[in-house]
């Protein structure tokens, strides 16, 4: 059975889902106040999830990208809803960086972890 602060947890988990569905729907369906109104709620829960794991590298750096894949999805939004799709390199700007902070982490961090903990498992 799940503790108390696990179901909250999974809770905020699976409305941050649900405001990121409702967000990308509204875009697709050209609802514009609806799909703004979305942006803060669904990155403020990212940010939060960040935060709450920051002590996790595993977990701060994908939850980083997800705030960096928010961040762009929602620029990318605006721009099409304001500026003819002008803003699209911003948004591929922080895609870019998610899959940068990935990608350090799964060919520098985690190896370099992996590493480290077989040496510490070695006899003296």
């Amino acid at each position: 059975m799940q503790t108390t602060e696990a179901k909250r947890f999974r809770f905020f988990e699976n409305l941050h889902i649900l405001f990121w569905l409702i967000k990308d729907m509204c875009w697709c369906m050209l609802y514009k106040p609806i799909a703004l109104c979305m942006i803060p709620p669904t990155l403020l829960l990212a940010i939060y999830f960040m935060i709450k794991f920051r002590k996790d590298t595993m977990e701060l750096a994908h939850n980083i990208a997800v705030c960096l894949w928010i961040s762009a999805n929602s620029i990318w939004m605006y721009g099409e809803f304001y500026y003819e799709d002008g803003l699209r390199q911003y948004a591929a700007i922080l895609f870019a960086s998610g899959l940068i902070v990935l990608l350090i982490y799964y060919l520098a961090i985690l190896p370099y972890t992996r590493w480290k903990d077989k040496q510490q498992q070695l006899p003296n």
